[in-house]
């Protein structure tokens, strides 16, 4: 496994907003998991003062949405509207309040300036997050198209249902070793 740390890297917590959270309209069931597995690498990155870049992210409804977005932020309007749905998980509030966030109105985190300027003069991406098979996907596929390697992190993604999880890390691993590499959180951490 080709593998390099540092500096080079930009960890980005995708979304992990509570709308996703068990009991809730959008729940993703393996969230708790992710939530806990992503919060052991911030953890591990503050307690040994390593330079890992991280930035989150969040979905917030464009108030100019395009074509289908349209529809979409009308449909899930209440949703959309609701603080306390869109907001970060609680577990990981605390880190989100020491690094940026970055708002995006689409699946993918690449159409957010702040995550393009973020992301410039990295070579690796690390993925963690919701939803596996919107956000994560979309969000990968543009940063191998725009030459990132992409670390994709199974234990720190939530799907829909675990075959929906399954089928998204399947397609990652078919882009390896050259556009990403797959591996749990424990991986990441020993080769670190």
């Amino acid at each position: 496994m080709n593998q390099r740390s540092g500096s080079n890297d930009l960890l980005l917590v995708i979304d992990f907003q509570n709308v996703y959270m068990p009991g809730q309209e959008w729940a993703c069931p393996s969230l708790p998991e992710a939530v806990k597995n992503t919060r052991r690498i911030l953890e591990a990155e503050n307690s040994m003062n390593r330079s890992l870049d991280i930035l989150f992210t969040k979905y917030l409804a464009s108030e100019d949405p395009a074509g289908t977005w349209r529809v979409y932020n009308e449909e899930y309007r209440s949703i959309n509207e609701d603080s306390f749905l869109c907001d970060i998980v609680k577990d990981l509030k605390p880190f989100a309040e020491k690094h940026p966030t970055a708002v995006k109105s689409t699946y993918s985190s690449m159409k957010s300036d702040q995550v393009l300027k973020a992301a410039q003069g990295k070579e690796r991406l690390i993925l963690t997050g919701v939803v596996a098979e919107c956000c994560i996907l979309s969000t990968m596929m543009e940063a191998i198209d725009l030459g990132y390697q992409v670390v994709y992190l199974y234990d720190c993604i939530a799907g829909q249902t675990p075959e929906n999880e399954a089928a998204i890390r399947k397609i990652a691993e078919s882009f390896a070793p050259m556009h990403t590499l797959v591996m749990s959180s424990d991986e990441y951490l020993k080769s670190r």
